[in-house]
């Protein structure tokens, strides 16, 4: 594995993240899966065994140990598993594991890429692949070990075309919905409001509707008869002087 160094910055940042991400528990119970299923036990660093990712990044990173998980869920998915320590050859095992995955239906973004693994990057995606696998091998009617939860069968529905033209009759809640309130009644914009029940004002005559109500403000008979348009000069002169 390439040494790169310190991370600093957003690197660092981003670094933390994936690590933070990484859930101990689940990764221990994928790799007592993988052992259940291969009957191999995988190869720690330590006696201690798992103990934190990048203890789990060594027991996975030569790609063997994943490349007979595969084999036993679907035999012949990689013809070959290479046992040289080389590291190409590591990484190897691992692109063949990814691709057998694929071929096995799992899709696209259950995946990780090999440096997630080799170089111990996001090591939880790792583990998510693993219980991506494993639900997967149960909707395939794998009889050994499982984890993960099982992935739903599809259930395809076929609708005839008048069927389908009824749903064009209703309004989606995405539009909004007014729950059968209408505009009825309301007076026009700028109006008076008057608030009066509705059967009191059948009873309101032509001239108590000329009114203009205190709740629509008043100007206590003041008017804007000789005012100047906005902007004009104000002329400040005497009355006597005028004259």
């Amino acid at each position: 594995m390439a040494y790169h160094g310190p991370s600093y910055g957003l690197s660092r940042e981003c670094q933390m993240k994936s690590q933070a991400k990484f859930d101990l528990h689940r990764a221990r119970e994928a790799c007592d899966w993988v052992e259940a299923v291969t009957e191999v036990p995988l190869d720690w660093p330590t006696s201690d065994g798992l103990i934190d990712q990048l203890a789990f990044g060594h027991a996975l990173k030569d790609g063997i140990a994943l490349c007979t998980l595969l084999n036993h869920l679907q035999p012949g998915s990689v013809k070959r598993i290479n046992t040289m320590k080389a590291p190409f050859k590591q990484r190897e095992n691992v692109e063949m594991f990814l691709k057998g995955c694929e071929a096995y239906g799992l899709k696209s973004q259950d995946l990780f890429q090999v440096n997630d693994l080799y170089e111990n990057r996001n090591l939880y995606m790792v583990v998510d692949c693993l219980y991506a696998l494993g639900g997967l091998a149960q909707k395939r009617s794998f009889d050994g070990p499982v984890i993960g939860v099982k992935v739903a069968m599809e259930n395809k529905r076929n609708f005839s075309e008048e069927k389908l033209k009824e749903s064009h009759k209703i309004i989606g809640l995405q539009y909004g919905s007014n729950k059968g309130a209408s505009q009825a009644g309301m007076t026009a914009y700028g109006t008076g409001r008057q608030i009066i029940p509705g059967e009191a004002q059948k009873n309101l005559s032509v001239d108590g509707q000329k009114i203009i109500g205190l709740q629509s403000g008043s100007n206590k008979g003041a008017s804007q008869a000789g005012m100047t348009p906005y902007g004009a000069p104000r002329q400040i002169i005497p009355d006597d002087h005028e004259r």
